[in-house]
């Protein structure tokens, strides 16, 4: 079936010599993979550089379930992402978001708010200058509303509340196991919930306190993700952010 739709480029691999599998969520059809075939001429309507990760395209596939492979067709730029791929704070961000979305969607099915979502994101973060420290933060807090494991804000609240990674919920008390945030650590998770993109930059963190902060995202993510990974692209954001 022909199909055009658009979509976010999560992942690229070269297969062969003139071809590269590429990984895509896209707004009609869901995650997807695709053969490419790159040809060195200039007049190619699939040029290699199309298939960065975070690259915003419109693409035309003939798509044949239940194959794992999809054929792409065409492939025009939605918008292109100058500062994003040029400066090296947003390109750390990027390839880290990226990663992150690589694994988090690696079964997502259609889903129309969520890739509206990760793409004015991704919208946000080219167009804006600076006050963009925290946005990978806010990006993942709210990226789990989409998913279906949005901390539940019941009690969240009260000063002395626990924050429950495994159930998602803030409780008076510790719960029976070890996956828990004890109160100052379980404020500052729900702070991150309250905040936008336009706002995030009136919470300031320390290095140390950004780095923990992304630390327990990642492990309530490991706990409603089966076999999320370690991140490669993490060590790289650890180094660029420091306050």
């Amino acid at each position: 079936m022909q199909t055009k739709t658009d979509a976010i480029v999560l992942h690229a691999i070269k297969y062969g010599e003139q071809k590269l599998i590429v990984d895509m969520f896209t707004r009609e059809l869901g995650r997807q993979s695709f053969v490419v075939p790159i040809s060195k001429s200039g007049h190619s309507k699939l040029k290699k550089q199309y298939f960065q990760p975070l690259t915003l395209l419109t693409i035309e596939a003939d798509v044949r379930q239940p194959s794992s492979l999809q054929k792409l067709r065409d492939a025009t730029l939605l918008q292109p992402l100058t500062s994003l791929l040029a400066e090296p704070a947003k390109l750390a961000i990027g390839l880290f978001m990226a990663e992150f979305l690589w694994h988090a969607l690696r079964n997502e099915q259609c889903n129309v708010q969520l890739f509206d979502y990760v793409r004015l994101s991704i919208e946000w973060l080219e167009d804006r200058q600076a006050d963009y420290a925290n946005f990978h933060l806010v990006f993942l807090m709210h990226l789990s509303r989409f998913l279906g494991f949005f901390p539940n804000l019941t009690d969240a609240g009260q000063k002395s509340a626990c924050f429950d990674l495994r159930a998602g919920t803030f409780c008076a008390s510790p719960p029976p196991h070890h996956e828990w945030l004890a109160p100052e650590e379980a404020r500052r998770i729900r702070l991150m919930m309250s905040m936008d993109y336009p706002t995030m930059h009136h919470l300031r963190l320390s290095r140390s306190a950004r780095h923990r902060t992304l630390e327990i995202i990642e492990t309530y993510y490991r706990l409603h993700l089966p076999a999320f990974p370690e991140l490669r692209s993490l060590p790289v954001l650890h180094e660029l952010f420091s306050a």
